[in-house]
């Protein structure tokens, strides 16, 4: 009985305390009578908080009991490597472990292989749906998921439209979805749009119909028409000998059907292409070979082949705006082609907005930052009418002046009173000034900025209270 209430106790103890505890634990276990060993691991497993085992706001136990030879940890943070992260078990129990440690607002996917079967972390509930099937999702600490791809009751939702594009040059036809947001057949407005490569994957993986609800309704971006274009060969369409067709193919096929269907914007500055992957490579490409028609283009984890890099590097400026992300825990290869790419842009001008994330090459990564590329895109283009009704929290409604210099301040509309964190990053997500108010009145409140002794270019400038936090781009000249 000592010895249960000694290990009841144990994981009962602070966070700061308890790495150190485990491994006393597993010496405690190990040095145990054999017929108690097994005991004190059951009664163990029954006061673990939560799975996998996450220790302060870096270390993280992954646990597996069961009758096994082997167990391995295959995922994001080892790029699905079926070798090298092999469990050991804790001596004759049934208990099976790995440790290691990730950064505090990491977010990964995840399964174990036990005995040459992979399968989800039995003890975890979180799961997530890539492009091959589910994986068990770990969430550290400070990871805080994305708010913007849960439906929300009661506010506008858009409307889909199923179609078919056939290409004469390419010789095949595909499904493709097209989402016209609420409130179009009652509108004779013009509205920007974006097209998604490996569409039907955005529109069911990342949840993007549901992200583009919620930014309208929050007039982050405007209303928006969005067509969803999946690939019949896709290495060969996105990077390969049929890039060139293809691109034609978008323009001159696809954006002209939905030009002529649908009342968009003629505007490129009011039109965006996105992938992910090479989906990324095609986006970058395409808004390349076509600047007339697509203004903007944001890549995803993307690949980069040699014409992209090249011509960025070596021809004239693009009227382009760029946005790019990646996971810190991405390809090995994408990893290089999109940090090397990144200086090009910077040392050619282009407008272009480029983050990092503690994230792997999943839908789960991709989706949690559509917002954000949306929103450099078109956050400009939200029109300045009166909210028809308030939405929750802090709106950013205007940066004053704007490009800054050195000083200004940040207008925003709170629905109720809180204390509000003013947070200021560079293009990578590093905080370089962090500040906080006292409780806020509600209604419209300026907020200082000072951004002295900061070198000129541009910033993400981050407003969180209680309820949400909003971030835009913002230039100091």
């Amino acid at each position: 009985m000592l010895r249960l209430t000694y290990v009841i106790f144990l994981f009962l103890l602070p966070a700061a305390a308890v790495a150190q505890d485990f491994s006393e634990f597993l010496i405690r276990v190990n040095t145990a009578p054999e017929q108690r060993r097994q005991f004190l691991v059951d009664s163990f497993l029954t006061v673990v908080p939560g799975y996998p085992f996450i220790q302060g706001d870096s270390l993280v136990h992954f646990l597996y009991t069961g009758n096994a030879e082997e167990v391995t940890l295959v995922g994001d943070a080892n790029n699905w490597s079926a070798t090298g992260a092999s469990f050991s078990r804790l001596s004759t129990t049934t208990l099976w472990y790995r440790s290691e440690r990730y950064e505090a607002d990491a977010r990964l996917d995840y399964k174990f292989i036990v005995d040459e079967n992979w399968i989800l972390d039995p003890r975890n509930p979180l799961t997530i749906t890539g492009g091959y099937g589910p994986n068990s999702e770990l969430r550290m600490p400070a990871y805080e998921p994305p708010s913007e791809i849960q439906p929300r009751q009661n506010i506008p939702t858009g409307s889909m439209v199923d179609t078919q594009f056939t290409s004469a040059a390419l010789q095949n036809t595909r499904e493709a979805r097209i989402y016209l947001p609420a409130g179009y057949d009652q509108s004779e407005e013009r509205y920007p749009v974006v097209l998604f490569h490996d569409g039907l994957d955005y529109w069911s993986l990342a949840r993007t119909a549901t992200i583009l609800d919620n930014l309208i309704y929050e007039r982050r971006i405007p209303p928006c028409i969005a067509v969803f274009l999946p690939a019949v060969d896709r290495s060969e369409e996105y990077a390969g000998s049929r890039r060139d067709a293809f691109a034609a193919f978008v323009v001159e096929e696809v954006m002209a059907a939905v030009d002529r269907s649908y009342r968009t914007s003629s505007n490129p500055a009011a039109r965006a292409v996105m992938g992910s992957s090479n989906g990324g490579n095609i986006a970058l490409y395409t808004a390349m070979r076509y600047p007339e028609c697509f203004g903007n283009a944001a890549a995803q984890s993307s690949n980069i082949i040699p014409d992209i890099y090249e011509t960025f590097r070596d021809g004239p400026a693009l009227p382009l705006r760029l946005y790019l992300d990646l996971g810190t825990y991405d390809i090995p290869v994408l990893l290089s082609l999109v940090r090397n790419f990144i200086p090009v842009l910077r040392n050619r001008g282009y407008d272009h907005l480029y983050q990092e994330h503690h994230e792997g090459h999943s839908w789960g990564n991709w989706r949690a930052h559509i917002d954000d590329a949306l929103e450099y895109f078109f956050a400009d283009l939200v029109s300045a009418d009166p909210l028809p009704q308030r939405s929750r929290g802090a709106l950013i409604r205007s940066v004053a002046p704007h490009p800054l210099r050195d000083t200004g301040s940040v207008r925003i509309q709170m629905e109720r009173a809180g204390p509000v964190q003013l947070r200021i990053r560079d293009l990578a997500g590093r905080i370089l000034l962090n500040s906080s108010s006292d409780a806020a009145q509600d209604g419209m409140r300026d907020i200082p900025v000072d951004m002295t002794g900061f070198s000129p270019g541009s910033y993400i400038l981050e407003i969180s209270t209680a309820l949400r936090r909003e971030s835009r781009v913002v230039l100091l000249r």
